[in-house]
């Protein structure tokens, strides 16, 4: 698969998740203010919940219904009740847009 746009840099908000479905996935992508942007699994490994309506902090995405911490990172659940890591995808910015490949995954 090629990588898919999924909007462009300046349509994220700092600190704050947004769901995307590319080819089926849900992926939740967040700019973080230094202005790096990270794609992980949208869904909470605990409870099925997407991750896109949590909380960012520092380097994390923090599920709304339970607490889980996931690393943006690595995928890997940071505090319990989650203990299975999402998937971490690989971002590319290429003239200010945002693409992604669900296919090229970084971490599992």
């Amino acid at each position: 698969m090629a990588s898919t746009r999924v909007c462009g840099v300046d349509d994220l908000a700092v600190n704050e998740a947004q769901k995307f479905v590319v080819d089926g996935v849900p992926i939740a992508v967040v700019k973080d203010s230094a202005g790096d942007v990270f794609a992980i699994g949208d869904t909470c490994t605990h409870g099925d919940i997407s991750l896109s309506e949590g909380f960012v902090e520092d380097d994390t995405l923090e599920c709304w219904a339970h607490g889980s911490k996931f690393s943006l990172l690595t995928g890997k659940p940071l505090t319990l009740p989650a203990y299975e890591p999402v998937p971490v995808y690989q971002v590319e910015i290429t003239d200010g847009g945002v693409f992604i490949d669900p296919a090229v995954k970084l971490a599992v």
